[in-house]
């Protein structure tokens, strides 16, 4: 089981119980870790939830399981493949139909693996524009029609790559940079009528999926990585909860259009990745090009 919230979140945290009670999240990669817990604060504190996925059997087991974390709480659970936007508006449909409402939507759905862009094939990075960038597009087309008959909020889940050149990365990166415009442009155009729309940009997080996959090392080198976040440490599943409820809370109604970087500070460091520079770059160049 994924490194996930507790009842106890609602005793710890600064949020009052029943802040999200008769409203309804539609989460995108809720099964992941990271959709997963902002998902669980959003039910501890009184909604209810979609959770979609690819994989419909997972999506099903998290829906389950975040269930049990409010007594009352109803999660449902759809096989969505976010590329494909027909598959979001049925599940958009049926959530009205058992639920009755959108108030709030998490695009979280996205994909990475560390490569350099002599070992990636241009249908690995279209497969993670896909998700990342077209999925969220998919998800925010597929649901502003009933956010705007609840004058809701989107979260879209960022990260910091993009911030500057980072080396094995520039999959996601470009896909994120498009989120952050994304996000923007629908918080101009959509203010008007009453969205809100931000991205929240999460650091290392202890615990999660992204950390395992791409945070593997010797001890030293996690030490290392501590280090080059300014307030010493990885953050917890508590934090990026604590970010989304604020901004999809009355604390953040006058908050549109912007990134709440849930760092520590680390991107304004020099990245880890960048200590073998330019040495490691300088090998990968005499490798076969990937294409």
């Amino acid at each position: 089981m994924p490194n996930t919230l507790s009842q106890d979140y609602k005793r710890t945290c600064v949020w009052k119980d029943d802040l999200f009670a008769g409203k309804v999240v539609f989460v995108t990669g809720g099964a992941g870790s990271i959709c997963r817990v902002q998902t669980e604060a959003m039910v501890l504190l009184g909604a209810d939830a979609v959770i979609v996925g690819r994989n419909g059997d997972k999506a099903a087991a998290a829906a389950r399981e975040v269930a049990e974390l409010r007594p009352g709480a109803k999660v449902l659970s759809f096989a969505v493949d976010v590329r494909d936007i027909n598959t979001i508006l049925e599940a958009v449909k049926q959530t009205v139909e058992s639920l009755g409402r959108i108030d709030y939507v998490i695009a979280g759905a996205a994909g990475n693996f560390l490569a350099p862009i002599t070992g990636l094939s241009a249908n690995a990075f279209k497969t993670v524009i896909d998700i990342d960038l077209n999925g969220s597009f998919n998800t925010a087309k597929a649901t502003l029609p009933e956010l705007l008959k609840t004058k809701g909020s989107v979260v879209f889940v960022s990260a910091t790559l993009h911030y500057r050149g980072l080396p094995f990365q520039a999959h996601p990166a470009a896909a994120k940079a498009g989120v952050d415009s994304l996000m923007k442009t629908i918080a101009v155009e959509f203010g008007p009528l009453g969205i809100r729309s931000n991205a929240l940009a999460p650091g290392p997080i202890e615990g999660t999926e992204g950390m395992s996959r791409l945070g593997k090392g010797s001890e030293h080198n996690r030490q290392r990585s501590y280090e080059m976040i300014p307030l010493g440490r990885y953050g917890t599943t508590q934090e990026i909860a604590d970010g989304t409820v604020y901004l999809f809370s009355p604390a953040a109604h006058y908050v549109t259009g912007q990134v709440l970087v849930v760092d520590g500070g680390q991107w304004q460091t020099t990245s880890p990745r960048m200590d073998a520079y330019p040495s490691v770059m300088l090998e990968l160049a005499k490798q076969p090009n990937k294409i």
